[in-house]
């Protein structure tokens, strides 16, 4: 009877171990991994706005209050790509689960074709000067590299066209240019965001 009550406490424990371990592991389903090599160019993106928006900032934001910005809003890249953490008893700041990848990728793709397609257009436009297309070239390069290499872009999803981004500029050059250099500002914010999720997610701690 005593080997008998031993051997029972022994289960239980072990059932009650198992339990916790499998309490504290997340139960997602597997998604798409990215490549950090062929994504790596994210930090030479937010390297390049930062030079655009510094070094050469009397291109394209010469005169311009250096507290204004515009930020795409019509994605849900911060939501979207925020890792979520969550409290119990057992696990303290557990990852949950319910952070979606996929999601999070599909919008920094969105937001790539916006910033590509007004780029482009505004280059195409005959309101700029040749110096903020010099400017802009290097950033356009590294992004349209991203939404080539990257593979980021999920089946669905459409890119922003460049006859829609045309409709952003006027026919004032000044107010194009005060457009645009509060669009890379806001550029830049976001791409700090990119930045952070793309860490997170080559870090796997969401699979965890």
């Amino acid at each position: 009877l005593l080997r008998w009550n031993l051997f029972i406490k022994y289960i239980t424990a072990g059932c009650v171990l198992m339990l916790t371990t499998l309490s504290c592991t997340s139960t997602g389903l597997p998604v798409r991994t990215v490549s950090t090599e062929k994504c790596g160019d994210f930090k030479n993106l937010l390297g390049n706005l930062r030079e655009l928006l510094r070094l050469r900032s009397d291109v394209l934001c010469h005169g311009i209050a250096s507290d204004t910005m515009e930020v795409r809003t019509t994605s849900d890249t911060v939501l979207a790509c925020a890792p979520i953490l969550t409290q119990n008893s057992s696990c303290m700041m557990q990852r949950n689960s319910s952070f979606n990848e996929s999601k999070c990728l599909t919008n920094i793709m969105k937001d790539l074709a916006h910033y590509d397609a007004a780029i482009k257009s505004y280059i195409n436009s005959s309101l700029r000067s040749p110096e903020e297309e010099v400017a802009l070239r290097p950033t356009l390069g590294i992004i349209q590299s991203l939404m080539k290499n990257c593979f980021l872009m999920p089946n669905g999803v459409n890119n922003s066209s460049e006859e829609d981004a045309a409709q952003m500029w006027g026919y004032d050059t000044f107010s194009n240019r005060q457009k645009m250099c509060k669009k890379m500002r806001g550029f830049h914010v976001r791409t700090i965001t990119i930045n952070r999720a793309m860490g997170y997610i080559s870090s796997g701690e969401h699979r965890k």
